[in-house]
Parts: C-alpha cells; sequence; structure tokens
C-alpha cells in the first residue's frame, strides 16, 4: 500500500521550519514552539498538520503581524537560495505553513500579506492563501492579480490563475465566481497567450471548473479563444473543455470539430475477462470503421456504469482516442480498467455495463460482472 501524503509531512517538517528560525533570529523560542507544534500533531491529516504548525507559529512569533511575518520570511533565505526540503520527496510543501499563516492572520493586513505570497508562491504555492483575500478584500486582490498576470515569474502568473479556480482541490470553493464567473475571466484573458505550459495548464483548469457551473461562458470563451489561436491556446482549450467533452456536450465538441454524428460501424468488441475479480482489471477493445464515403472526426470515450455500495450504477468516462477516419478506414481502441479499490473510486460487485461514447453519442458495447476477491 502506498505511503500516506501525511507520513511524508511528519515531525521533521516543525523541526526544520524551527532550525530555519533559530538560524535567522537565535532568540527564537525553539524549544517551546517544537512542543507545542507536536503536541496533537500525529493524529492529524496533512492539512490539519499544515494549519498546526500555522497555528504554533503565530503564538511563538512576535505577536505583531507585520513583525512575525519579516522573520518568518527572513528565515527562508532570499527566493535564489531556496531553503533545502527536510527529507526527500516533501520538497516545496514545508512552505505550507508560512502560507496559511498568512490566510489565517493576515487578513488585516493586505500589503504586507499579499507581498509574502508574491515570495511564497515562488517557493510553493499561495493558491490556497489566497481565496481568503479574495473574500475580504475582493477588489483590491482581483486588481493585485490583474498586476500580477503579467508579472516574470512564472509561479506568479500561474497564482493568478490556480488561486481563483472556483473549484479549487482541497480548497474551499469560491461560491461567488462559481454564481458569476466575469471577474476570473477577465483574469484569464490577460493569461491565454502566456507562453508556458505550466501556467497553460493552471488556465485550463480554472476554465473547466468554470464550465461545471457555467457551460455557457465556457463554450463562449472557447469559441472566442480559437478565433486566431496559436498552438498554446489551442491546447488550453482543448483541456479546458475536457469535462464537458466526458459529459457529452456536444457543442462542446463542436468546437473541437466532432460535433458532426459519428456515421461508424463498430465490430470486433472485446470485453475480458467476463467475471474480473476485484482487485484485478478488465480490458476493454473494439474497433471503429468507417464506411461512408467521406472522411470523419471520430472523438472515441469509454463509459463504464460502475456499481455502488447501495446497488445503482453511475457512469464514469475514460479518454480514449480521437482520430480522422477517411473513407473505409479503421481504428483500434483498447483500454484497461483497474478494479483495485482507489481513495477516489470504490468497486464494488455485480454487473457493470460498458459503452462506446463516439462524438457525444453513447453505444452499448455489453457488459462485465465483477465479482469478490477470493
Amino acid at each position: 500500500m502506498a505511503e500516506a501524503l501525511k507520513d511524508k509531512y511528519g515531525p521533521e517538517v516543525p523541526r526544520r521550519i524551527g532550525a530555519l528560525l533559530v538560524a535567522a533570529q537565535p532568540r527564537f523560542p525553539l524549544r517551546d514552539f517544537l512542543a507545542d507544534a507536536l503536541d496533537g500533531y500525529a493524529a492529524l491529516e496533512l492539512m490539519p498538520r499544515a494549519r498546526h504548525i500555522a497555528q504554533a507559529l503565530q503564538r511563538h512569533l512576535p505577536p505583531d503581524y507585520p513583525a512575525a511575518l519579516e522573520l518568518l520570511l527572513a528565515s527562508l533565505g532570499p527566493l535564489t537560495a531556496k531553503a533545502p526540503a527536510p527529507e526527500p520527496g516533501l520538497g516545496s510543501f514545508l512552505y505550507l505553513p508560512h502560507t496559511l499563516f498568512v490566510a489565517q492572520f493576515g487578513l488585516d493586513h493586505f500589503e504586507e500579506s499579499m507581498r509574502a505570497q508574491h515570495d511564497l508562491t515562488q517557493r510553493f504555492t499561495a493558491e490556497f492563501s489566497l481565496r481568503p483575500f479574495l473574500v475580504r478584500h475582493r477588489e483590491a486582490t482581483l486588481a493585485r492579480l490583474a498586476q500580477w498576470a503579467g508579472d516574470p515569474s512564472v509561479h506568479v502568473r500561474r497564482l493568478v490563475s490556480e488561486g481563483t479556480r472556483p473549484r479549487l482541490p482541497w480548497a474551499a470553493r469560491l461560491p461567488d465566481f462559481q454564481r458569476d464567473p466575469a471577474p476570473v475571466l477577465a483574469l484569464l484573458e490577460r493569461l491565454r497567450d502566456d507562453p508556458e505550459r505550466y501556467v497553460q495548464r493552471s488556465v485550463a483548469n480554472n476554465l473547466n471548473d468554470i464550465g461545471k457551473d457555467n457551460p455557457a461562458a465556457l463554450r463562449a470563451t472557447a469559441r472566442r479563444w480559437l478565433r486566431g489561436a496559436g498552438a498554446g491556446r489551442r491546447w488550453i482549450v482543448g483541456h479546458a473543455l475536457r469535462s464537458a467533452i466526458k459529459r457529452g456536450d456536444r457543442a462542446a465538441m463542436a468546437l473541437l470539430g466532432f460535433g458532426a454524428r459519428a456515421a461508424v460501424r463498430i465490430r470486433a468488441v472485446r470485453i475480458e475477462p467476463a467475471r474480473p475479480r476485484l482487485g484485478t482489471s478488465v480490458t476493454v477493445s473494439f474497433e471503429l470503421v468507417n464506411e461512408a464515403r467521406r472522411a470523419q472526426q471520430v472523438l472515441a470515450d469509454l463509459r463504464i456504469h460502475f456499481v455502488k455500495a447501495a446497488g445503482h450504477a453511475t457512469p464514469k468516462v475514460f479518454k480514449l482516442k480521437a482520430a480522422r477516419l477517411e473513407p473505409g478506414g479503421s481504428l483500434q481502441v483498447r483500454k484497461r480498467i483497474s478494479l483495485a479499490n482507489l481513495s477516489t473510486r470504490r468497486h464494488h460487485p455485480g454487473k457493470h455495463r460498458v459503452e462506446a461514447q463516439l462524438n457525444g453519442e453513447v453505444h452499448a458495447l455489453g457488459a462485465f460482472n465483477l465479482v469478490a476477491a477470493r
């Protein structure tokens, strides 16, 4: 079994943070800080551990927030000489408590906190700490992000997009932007031609989030961005439409050239094994044949109706292939699906229907019966 992420974030994290603070300020009360930070630490998950460290920092740093923040940032050294991680594999997560310190204790000190986030996002990411400022200081934060969209640092530009995602994983949602994404879209407009894939991916993920609550806004943005688009912007649009494509949104597919019905024949369907055991896998394969006299653009996805604990089934879509089929041409597709239990998907015995989704249209392929492990 894979090691839990929280176990990679062990007691060496507050010890390393404390050592950095002592190096910057020898009078820092290291022993008291560590006793506080490690009290109850083992029982906490990753994010609560980081918050626990941030709260301990607040109790042992100077009581004046600007002074505390100045010492905390000074302990990290200049950006050109980043502090090393406390162990291999942890990397920049060392700085997560620093960002949470800003989020929890810095809301009444906008300028100091925004300067800190500009620094911290270049070491880790300030996407979590930025969100309370979007709630408390919405207009001022949006104005600052508009400036940062042109920042020389790729990490700062990415923060503009990542921090404003309405449905950012591991973070509280931004319901105001779920209802009206216009302020976020205005920022993304400034980033749509960013040359860095790191930023492009974040922009696409933000648009994908927006599309889950405002599909029409996503389609309108994608349609506008595709006009005169270069390779980078086309990549952003394609990645941003991925959830809409999985939902079978025909209008979204049309933007990518897959709006027409796929007039193809499905043959040589194989679902093996027919009775897989829990914890193994199943492989689905089939062939698409274009029997028309014209070439066709085909976007092929796979839908499996996974049985839930209550006995009902819900479909999950897996990406397969996108291809241009010439007259008489064929496309072989194959997908192996793990049936091991995951943190994001639990499996249950029962009949699982299997379908192909071709340009948004669903075609039955068959089924497999998942049986319990021996």
